[in-house]
């Protein structure tokens, strides 16, 4: 977070977010690996975010394209500071759900 129009545009991200992670609560996942998909979808309202920043015309759209426009059916975008270069599989896994979960 920058200043409060990227916190604005992070909370409408998260209001998005929410429902899949409580969709896979109740899918039965491991606190584990619902934790690696909170981690992960982090690190998209991050890029997102970064997106933003870079393009201000892109604070005029809702929460809910940004997200879809971010991600698509083989994963997320290049993270741009991965700890380790192994992260994007995971990442790209997550946003892959999240794309089946958001359009379906």
């Amino acid at each position: 977070m920058i200043d409060q129009p990227d916190r604005a545009i992070g909370s409408a991200i998260v209001t998005v977010l929410t429902p899949f992670i409580e969709h896979l609560i109740h899918q039965g996942f491991t606190k584990r690996t619902i934790k690696r998909h909170a981690d992960n979808l982090w690190a998209l309202g991050g890029e997102i975010i970064s997106k933003i920043n870079w393009d201000e015309s892109l604070r005029q759209q809702p929460a809910r394209d940004l997200v879809i426009n971010a991600i698509d059916e083989e994963g997320g975008p290049l993270l741009h500071n991965p700890l380790d270069p192994e992260d994007q599989k995971p990442f790209d896994s997550t946003c892959r759900k999240l794309y089946k979960f958001l359009t379906a």
